[in-house]
């Protein structure tokens, strides 16, 4: 997945209308799918616990099959992209002590993949004005740098490949 530029101001806007479509979405199908099903089927004891559940659980997968389905209309493109770009970079994160460990030992693929992870997350972070830790990844971006430098290697995000990971 190579990083692409993004229209902040589209991005932003068009996650605050799917986040507040999805809310509304399950607020509103939740209570009429539980209240339908209890004013259908009454509860002697008073107790509609599993009308209320099944209506969550009925409008959650109801929205969720949504996003799936749409993920890759023109709307939700920078959101879909972003999601996965932050999907791609959780999986660098877990593996990050190994990949670490591998670039001390001057693995052109871990730090391929360590430099692919700063780039993004700094691409994340700013996009979501989430900009309180780009000091400590600038710290981490030196050292990656340093030891780059260390074993003559030149690094590109667009030389990484999520197959990469495999290794590590």
């Amino acid at each position: 997945m190579q990083l692409i530029d993004i229209d902040k101001t589209r991005y932003r806007k068009h996650l605050k209308i799917v986040f507040i479509g999805c809310a509304i979405s399950l607020a509103v199908g939740s209570l009429a799918l539980s209240q339908t099903l209890i004013a259908l089927f009454p509860d002697e004891s008073g107790s509609h616990f599993h009308w209320n559940l099944l209506g969550v659980v009925v409008s959650a997968a109801t929205v969720g099959w949504l996003l799936n389905k749409y993920r890759r209309h023109d709307f939700m493109r920078e959101v879909t992209y972003v999601w996965e770009l932050k999907q791609l970079l959780n999986k660098i994160t877990r593996k990050m002590p190994k990949l670490e460990a591998a670039a001390r030992e001057g693995n052109r693929n871990a730090m391929l993949a360590m430099q692919y992870s700063y780039a993004g997350s700094r691409f994340v972070w700013q996009l979501d004005d989430n900009t309180l830790t780009l000091d400590a990844l600038a710290i981490k971006q030196h050292e990656l740098d340093h030891l780059a430098e260390k074993f003559n290697l030149t690094l590109s995000v667009t030389d990484f490949d999520e197959q990469m990971l495999a290794a590590f």
